[in-house]
């Protein structure tokens, strides 16, 4: 069958069966109610500015009847059930790993285990585990909580961690003694992102707090650094950073301010942090820091491009990036840091440097190669060592103990299954069985690892995953996904999982490492941002455009994929080429950026995509607006956008204008649809049943726009 024949009989046979579309309630037609705003002499309207509003009395309905309408079409899919358990199957098999920390004689990490419904906190000493935290015995039939995040004290006797509600976030904080498993009294609310840092003693730690209240755009503006006291009341935590506490540290509303501690020195460090890598840095005795009477003497500023800290006794390292876009390790003191005559201890290479860990033997160094992990080592000796990794891989995660030679690192591939290994202080690596190994047979599957090239010439890696013996005719379902944001590596080798069940059903699925992304360093991440950023959605149809061009698949075939500010590469990349893709599904996705003063995560993203306050910034941003360039009349692609009413990070509104946009605007009778998950956020925090929901969903979705009803 011609691909102009199959996606028209694609579209009629998703329509047009009498039984199926008896069943199936009609989306619903947005309300219009144009907003106009003028940005520099150029006007703006906005149809569905209402949708803003969570409190509008249209909302909740108009997203409980596109959900109504989206599940009847998705719970009728022919190859949704079969996928569901496939899926379940697989999830299911798998133990996946999260975190590790050691601390004293004991080891904590966070996984979940196989058949679990989400991650728990375990701890490992004298060769025995337990269970620390488990967030599913507070699960209701239409609730559920997990673990944002933990930290153990310098000896493993205590434990701080979050606990947040149906993906929204919104942490709690509680507090654990280890050995009994006592949960303490105190509860600490707003600590997204808490970061806390423990004194060397475990007595107490420092933790920001957020001021904003919840789901509104002051949310993550103006937070502040405070010091518990295990077994005080938090209440009367003292702090000891906010805005406008100290006139010699003079920062924007949209910087988060942390006190971080090292068990092996005296000194405080206060950082600086916003959506950028980058961080401003202060110095003080820590005792200073604990009173709140520091003279924070000041290490670096953002124009320094400080990545990464690591202090360790009177020597302070320093990861940058600035004149050295893939990253170099300095070393100055602490007692008196200065940054231009610092000492360069590991040079900038081809890697490119992501982050360390103080051990013993020396400094550990997560690096990369394009995507691809690396590890090194700093050792006592002042000499850099490459450690080889068992596989080309993903390195997730690296911990290490000052007070014990080697590391824990987090491994995985797109065939090898996730895991926790140790790093011997002679550079070997061995698996520590942590995390079991699923039963998963890949013996079928193959990946390889290619570069399209970019219409300025740049070469694009990309990686693709199918079954062996694939016939290059053009006639498999493709699906691709691409991030490009914040100078993060999002697509890097990661256990298949989930995506063999597509896999089995003769797709390939594939993953481009576009410009915007950290792939190739800094100047990889500028090469698709602000002005630039058109790069991104372009790198991805180069990507399409070649595999398409060797016959791994055709237009008709062709399904693009992304999540969060992936939702600009998915927005942009259907409206400049409509033709060259069947499918478009948008996670979570971020559609308007124009109205980002709207939402409570949107100020503090101004550095990574412009200030609307600005003429560049409007520009950028009206550039990346995907939602206000849908055009009338277009045939568009079939799209799934999904969104979860808690997610703090995109706004609701931006999926649902979108999807709004589009049922109104496209004319190629192909499905547009919005799926809401009422008990999810970004995801972060969705369980293993979320996650196969929606993974059989958009499979089942993909399939169905791309796979002939009835044979060639």
């Amino acid at each position: 069958m011609k691909p102009v024949v199959l996606g028209l009989a694609l579209a009629l046979a998703f329509a047009s069966s009498a039984a199926f579309a008896a069943d199936i309630p009609p989306a619903p037609v947005a309300r219009v109610a144009p907003v106009t705003d003028t940005y520099f002499g150029e006007t703006i309207s906005d149809r569905y500015r209402w949708m803003e509003n969570d409190k509008a009395p249209d909302w909740l309905p108009f997203l409980k009847q596109q959900n109504a309408h989206t599940r009847a079409i998705l719970d009728t899919l022919p190859k949704r059930d079969e996928l569901l358990k496939r899926i379940q199957q697989l999830s299911g098999d798998i133990a996946a790993p999260a975190r590790v920390e050691k601390a004293g004689a004991r080891l904590f990490y966070q996984q979940r285990p196989a058949g679990s419904n989400n991650f728990k906190l375990f701890v490992r000493e004298g060769g025995k585990d337990r269970v620390l935290v488990d967030p599913t015995k507070f699960d209701t039939k239409t609730s559920h909580t997990s673990l944002d995040w933990w930290h153990a004290s310098p000896d493993g006797s205590k434990l701080v961690y979050g606990l947040s509600k149906d993906g929204s976030e919104d942490s709690v904080l509680h507090i654990m003694d280890v050995r009994s498993g006592t949960v303490l009294k105190e509860r600490i609310i707003n600590t997204q992102g808490a970061e806390p840092s423990w004194l060397a003693d475990s007595s107490g730690f420092f933790y920001n707090q957020l001021t904003g209240a919840v789901n509104t755009p002051e949310r993550f503006l103006d937070s502040q650094v405070r010091f518990h006291k295990v077994g005080t009341d938090a209440g009367k935590d003292p702090i000891l950073m906010k805005r406008g506490l100290d006139a010699k540290v003079q920062y924007e509303k949209i910087q988060a301010p942390y006190i971080f501690t090292s068990s092996h020195s005296h000194y405080a460090l206060l950082v600086l942090a916003d959506v950028r890598k980058e961080r401003r840095v202060y110095i003080a005795p820590l005792k200073d820091a604990q009173t709140g009477k520091a003279a924070w003497q000041p290490v670096a500023d953002f124009a320094d491009e400080v990545i990464d800290i690591d202090l360790h006794g009177d020597d302070l390292y320093l990861l940058s990036t600035k004149d050295h876009p893939r990253g170099r390790v300095l070393k100055t003191s602490a007692k008196s840091p200065a940054l231009a005559s610092a000492q360069e201890v590991v040079a900038e290479s081809e890697l490119v440097l992501q982050g360390t860990a103080r051990a013993k033997d020396g400094l550990y160094i997560r690096a990369m190669d394009g995507g691809i992990g690396k590890l090194l080592r700093l050792g006592t000796d002042g000499k850099v060592a490459s450690i080889a990794l068992p596989f080309d891989g993903t390195l997730g995660s690296i911990d290490a103990d000052a007070d014990a030679p080697g590391a824990l690192v987090i491994l995985s591939g797109w065939l090898q299954p996730t895991g926790i290994w140790s790093v011997s202080a002679d550079g070997k690596l061995a698996d520590t069985g942590i995390t079991p190994k699923p039963a998963i047979d890949v013996s079928a599957y193959t990946t390889e690892r290619r570069f399209a090239t970019a219409k300025d010439g740049t070469k694009i890696p990309y990686s693709l995953i199918y079954k062996k013996g694939l016939k290059l005719d053009g006639k498999n379902p493709a699906f691709i996904s691409a991030y490009g944001s914040y100078g993060a590596a999002a697509y890097t080798p990661a256990f298949a999982g989930r995506t063999l069940a597509l896999v089995d059903q003769g797709a390939v699925v594939g993953y481009a490492n576009v410009r915007g992304g950290g792939e190739f360093g800094r100047e990889w991440h500028r090469a698709g941002q602000l002005e630039n950023k058109p790069n991104t959605w372009r790198d991805l149809i180069a990507v399409c455009e070649e595999i398409q061009a060797k016959g791994y698949t055709s237009p008709a075939y062709q399904a693009i994929g992304g999540r969060s500010a992936g939702g600009i590469t998915m927005g942009r990349a259907l409206e400049e080429r409509p033709d060259l893709f069947a499918v478009v599904v948008s996670g979570v996705g971020w559609h308007n950026p124009l109205r980002y003063v709207a939402e409570q995560n949107g100020y503090g993203e101004e550095p990574e995509w412009g200030a609307i306050a600005d003429p560049a910034g409007f520009k950028a941003l009206k550039s990346i607006d995907s939602y206000q360039q849908v055009v009338d009349g277009v045939k568009y692609p079939a799209v799934l956008l999904t969104t979860g009413v808690t997610d703090p990070r995109v706004a609701p509104f931006h999926p649902a204008k979108m999807a709004a946009r589009l049922q109104a605007a496209t004319t190629s009778g192909k499905p547009v649809l919005l799926r809401v998950d009422f008990d999810a956020g970004h995801g972060m925090g969705s369980t293993r049943a979320q996650q196969d929901a929606e993974a059989a969903d958009t499979y089942a979705f993909i399939l169905s726009q791309t796979t002939p009803p009835h044979g060639d």
